[in-house]
């Protein structure tokens, strides 16, 4: 589970952990583990998984037979969407020797409260490994940064690493976090109207929300009640990063109710710049 991505924001995505708890109704990793999953999660359970080698199906096929394969095709999501740690995974981005941006876990909060630290710190040592890479990581659960980098398993040092908070409304879940860190911020899918730039960054100093890049993107998909942006939304939005000074990224999702004004910034092209 490592390859490229059509997320348009990043190079490739890398999933050593999946799984989630946060039951959102519009998430699209949810639908994508049930649509692959194998759906041996017990209910009764809930607990948290770990792989130390791919589980495979045991059906047998006939494909298989000709070609003589003993074993069948990897399950990516043995448990559904189940917290599962797959750490036969983690040498993944080892492989890859071309320099890339990695959404890490895009099928999982790796930081949210039910994943063990130490299924953290080795994700976090795999990325060390592999230092040609950018790392982005989001989360419903930005507090976490903060106590991981008390414990010493996020660094300063790590400056490959951005660190993302996600939320769908400006007055919600905004990161609040002190770290030395690169942060960025996620607003997907946009489900309410952002208010004028001022009183916004009034709100988000008083959050201490400054993140360096934010991202934006309409609702995908045919949920009932499907939310669709109004562009002033987005207009607000991005007038609230100008003046803070972070860049800006519009999803495809966007470009239509954007047009000319539709952008995509990423924020590492701008510090090449100006250097």
């Amino acid at each position: 589970m490592g390859d490229k991505t059509k997320i348009d924001w990043c190079d490739a995505s890398w999933n050593p952990v999946t799984g989630c708890r946060h039951d959102c109704p519009y998430c699209y990793a949810r639908g994508i583990a049930k649509r692959f999953g194998a759906h041996l999660c017990d209910p009764w359970r809930n607990g948290n998984h770990v792989l130390d080698q791919p589980m495979r199906t045991t059906e047998t096929y006939e494909y298989m037979r000709v070609a003589g394969i003993k074993e069948g095709p990897v399950l990516p999501y043995p448990y559904d969407f189940e917290p599962t740690f797959h750490r036969y995974r983690l040498d993944i981005p080892a492989k890859w020797t071309k320099p890339r941006t990695i959404f890490t876990c895009s099928m999982a909060d790796l930081f949210g409260d039910w994943v063990p630290d130490h299924w953290i710190d080795q994700v976090l040592q795999a990325c060390r490994a592999a230092p040609q890479h950018r790392y982005l990581f989001l989360t419903k659960n930005p507090a976490r940064y903060d106590e991981l980098e008390d414990k010493g398993i996020i660094t300063a040092e790590d400056q490959n690493f951005w660190l993302g908070s996600t939320t769908t409304d400006v007055t919600k879940s905004l990161m609040h976090y002190h770290s030395r860190m690169h942060t960025f911020q996620s607003c997907e899918p946009m489900l309410a109207p952002w208010p004028p730039a001022g009183k916004a960054n009034e709100e988000s100093r008083e959050n201490n929300w400054l993140p360096e890049w934010v991202i934006f993107g309409a609702e995908t998909g045919n949920r009932k009640g499907k939310v669709i942006p109004e562009k002033e939304w987005v207009d607000n939005a991005v007038q609230m990063c100008r003046n803070m000074g972070a860049a800006v990224f519009m999803k495809e999702s966007l470009r239509q109710i954007m047009g000319p004004d539709f952008v995509q910034e990423y924020p590492w092209e701008r510090q090449e710049e100006t250097v």
